[in-house]
């Protein structure tokens, strides 16, 4: 990992904040895997520390996993513990209260209290990435966008986290449709940064909406060392390549990248299953066999059929449970969304009922071989997807699942506007849209349709 210097970044909080303590948040802004071990040396140094627990409740609660709550919420109590002791100054208490909200299931009240503290102290990079962190968790893209624009121009040129912050500034252009201002901010992210794998990964997102495959493959191929001090976040980038060799066709290259680095281990992050269902779900809809792999993905899922946490991590479970053939599973999923849906307890539940629900009954009727239901059900529920979270890239797979679905079910002219509509969402089109309007032709063609 590049070093940088040890300017104090967050602080004074309390006295005295370990020198560890910056090499946390450098750590966690470059998504590396020594995050956990910087942040466990400052908490030993001083376990009187209230913003390394803090830290710790956020980092826990991101990981979006229902039994991790109360692990955050005991580091939540020890941080108050802390506070009242006069541990905290102003800008802690802001994160006090943002964590608080976000343990008590309102990420979007929790990226308020982050967005007021940034109004005071635009610098506070820490505070800068988990605002950032948890609106892409809220599909906030817009309000990353805006962040990022309110930030920018307060970190100063000497300042040792500009290149991580043009990395998420990057992201958000290109979660916004800018995608020359984002390949252009990303690539600067990377020189400024060489181990800013959001930034590189931000510029790879811009070649995959933009259908350029081989400039992503040549992107991430020659700079692989800019995430391998990742944590699961490496796996994510290999993904996004083995994407763009799907995009190309190049199936058996795709497999050796899902077996030999996507799902090398049976890691049950919710990110890293979600990496495995989807790719395995667009291979099967390029017609492909995927042998025995849905099943480890499966077991894993099955874990999590209650309760919920993240939406998106349901969709991917479900994905997975469907794969495997384990309806019974997959039905007690979908119940616990829609009863999700109808308690609105916490932000999810929101979620649950404005995308999540509908979006699992079009998978449901997709396993079921009910094209025609799948189809209109994935039309119906696409406008409000963007609050499940996640990136283009990777709710893709739905607008991918709703196409197959229409030519499945000879609705062709139906698909044909899809196709279209996607592309034009993207910013172009890819070998994805190439290969259904050749499988639109010969379905025509073998059913004696004209096209219309």
């Amino acid at each position: 990992m590049t070093s940088h210097p040890t300017t104090p970044l967050v602080g004074p909080v309390g006295t005295g904040a370990p020198a560890s303590w910056d090499r946390t948040v450098t750590a966690f802004l470059a998504h590396a895997a020594s995050t956990p071990g910087h942040l466990g040396e400052t908490l030993a140094a001083r376990p009187d520390f209230a913003m390394g627990w803090i830290a710790k409740g956020f980092f826990y609660l991101l990981l979006g996993r229902a039994e991790l709550v109360g692990v955050a919420r005991e580091a939540l109590a020890e941080a108050r513990r802390i506070a009242r002791g006069g541990g905290l100054d102003w800008r802690g208490h802001y994160y006090l209260d943002a964590l608080a909200a976000y343990a008590a299931g309102r990420p979007s009240v929790a990226v308020r209290h982050l967005a007021e503290l940034l109004e005071r102290d635009p610098t506070d990079t820490l505070a800068f990435k988990l605002d950032h962190a948890i609106r892409f968790v809220l599909g906030d893209r817009r309000g990353m966008l805006a962040a990022t624009a309110a930030v920018l121009p307060q970190i100063g040129a000497d300042h040792p986290h500009l290149g991580y912050v043009l990395g998420c500034r990057a992201f958000a252009l290109e979660e916004n449709g800018a995608y020359a201002e984002a390949e252009a901010t990303g690539r600067r992210a990377v020189e400024l940064s060489p181990d800013d794998a959001w930034g590189l990964h931000a510029v790879a997102h811009v070649y995959d909406m933009t259908g350029r495959a081989e400039t992503g493959i040549r992107w991430l191929e020659r700079r692989t060392a800019s995430w391998e001090h990742c944590n699961n976040f490496g796996t994510h980038v290999w993904w996004h390549l083995a994407l763009f060799h799907l995009d190309r066709g190049e199936y058996d290259r795709v497999f050796d990248l899902y077996d030999t680095r996507v799902r090398a281990e049976s890691t049950d992050d919710y990110r890293d299953i979600a990496n495995g269902a989807s790719m395995l779900m667009r291979l099967e809809a390029e017609g492909l066999d995927v042998g025995t792999r849905w099943e480890e993905l499966a077991d894993l899922a099955a874990n999590r059929v209650e309760p919920g946490c993240v939406v998106f991590a349901d969709l991917h479970y479900l994905l997975a449970l469907g794969g495997a053939g384990r309806t019974a599973e997959a039905d007690r999923l979908i119940e616990r969304l829609a009863r999700d849906a109808q308690s609105r307890e916490h932000d999810m539940h929101e979620v649950a009922a404005v995308a999540g629900h509908p979006a699992a009954l079009g998978l449901a009727a997709f396993r079921a071989g009910r094209y025609g239901v799948a189809f209109d059900k994935f039309r119906a529920v696409r406008p409000a997807l963007q609050r499940v979270g996640g990136s283009h890239a990777q709710r893709d797979i739905f607008s991918r699942l709703m196409i197959e679905a229409a030519i499945r079910a000879g609705r062709y002219v139906e698909a044909e506007a899809e196709l279209a509509a996607r592309a034009a969402r993207r910013g172009a089109e890819d070998g994805f849209t190439a290969r259904r309007r050749a499988a639109i032709s010969r379905a025509r063609v073998a059913r004696g349709v004209a096209a219309e």
